[in-house]
């Protein structure tokens, strides 16, 4: 565990005789999604720290299997609520690295003034070094949502989640040019409990607050000059880290997890895409939605549902469908979707499964999807 000195947030009045002594910031923020934006939130109602605010977030992009949906960033809707500067990057990813920022980071006359500062919070591309060489080594910070060295990568909410985590935080670290992502020095540090049955939005919401109302605390302190910098502890081989989410991810593996497993990945992932499972008699995949762990006192979970994994029945009472996990565990679905079907009550659901789906022992059974299937 890192050592850290925790700035005290609410005491920063001690030491704003001495704002005098520095400029206020001009800052440009990168940033894309609700987290950045929780966090922005909190920098742009601290007034004392910045002169100038800047917005640099993704394009918009149409979306959706006609691409007929237009995705606009929420930092840049917030921006224009805010009545602030927004530009945007290259909807390519190579462009990025030739890309020069607006006014005033760019171009400079001589070297990054000591007040240009840059700032990211879940913004999802890693920056070029050339971006980065307009600022003071010491002036590019991210806001980044995890225990560092713990879950460094873009998705370290979900990971935490999935892992069964329960404690986070919340780091305001240094962005090194090289030397690896999310790696930089810890200029503070703020821990977070995750309850039991957290999704990824309250998470999310709560990291977000902290960190904002941490990143204010840094920047007053680097005003103050009495910012303090913490390498990060080395990478152990049980580390744990926060690739991308894939698809695969969303695809339980009934004979290798547990109800609650299940459980916890629903919770880190239906936010952006519902758990998928495949019915090999119907050919068809099928969405679960709300999953919940067979509750104690429901019955004998070896009389209401087959003993395979997979193996799933209704269940009149709990108006379910009970799924059979690993370590005898059953998974409990309210609601499910069949492709190109609509979302409808298990109730409903199981009326529709047809009498040659299932066994002798009126149970059907969820896999994996193939291969070739996608999900």
């Amino acid at each position: 565990m890192l050592n850290i000195r925790v700035i005290d947030r609410h005491n920063w009045h001690l030491v704003a005789r001495r704002y005098h002594q520095s400029r206020r910031f001009d800052i440009l923020y990168f940033g894309r999604d609700e987290f950045s934006c929780r966090v922005f939130e909190k920098l742009h109602n601290a007034p004392d720290v910045w002169q100038n605010l800047i917005i640099a977030t993704q394009p918009d992009q149409l979306i959706g299997r006609k691409r007929d949906v237009l995705s606009v960033s929420p930092l840049k809707k917030l921006g224009h609520k805010l009545n602030l500067p927004v530009t945007t990057i290259p909807h390519v990813r190579s462009e990025l690295k030739t890309w020069k920022p607006p006014s005033p980071f760019y171009p400079l006359a001589d070297s990054p003034p000591p007040n240009h500062l840059l700032l990211t919070a879940s913004f999802g591309r890693i920056l070029p070094s050339a971006l980065l060489s307009l600022f003071k080594p010491t002036h590019t910070l991210n806001v980044h949502p995890s225990a560092l060295p713990a879950y460094r990568g873009p998705a370290p909410i979900q990971r935490a989640i999935l892992n069964g985590e329960r404690d986070s935080a919340v780091c305001v670290i240094e962005m090194k040019r090289r030397g690896g992502i999310d790696a930089g020095d810890v200029l503070g540090r703020v821990p977070v409990t995750i309850p039991s049955g957290t999704a990824f939005g309250p998470l999310r919401d709560t990291l977000a607050q902290e960190g904002g109302e941490l990143l204010v605390s840094v920047l007053r302190s680097m005003l103050s000059g009495t910012e303090t910098r913490t390498p990060q502890s080395p990478l152990a081989p049980t580390t744990p880290h926060a690739p991308f989410i894939t698809p695969a991810d969303s695809q339980p593996d009934f004979a290798q997890e547990t109800a609650e497993h299940v459980v916890r990945r629903h919770l880190a992932l239906a936010h952006h895409k519902p758990l998928t499972t495949f019915l090999p008699s119907a050919m068809r995949a099928v969405q679960i939605h709300d999953p919940a762990v067979f509750p104690p006192g429901a019955g004998d979970p070896q009389t209401v549902v087959g003993s395979l994994p997979g193996s799933a029945k209704y269940h009149r009472a709990l108006r379910s469908v009970l799924v059979r996990c690993a370590q005898g565990t059953v998974l409990r679905v309210p609601m499910l979707k069949s492709e190109f079907r609509s979302l409808m009550p298990a109730s409903s659901w199981w009326d529709g499964v047809q009498q040659h789906w299932k066994d002798p022992e009126g149970c059907i059974t969820f896999t994996n999807p193939p291969p070739d299937n996608g999900g």
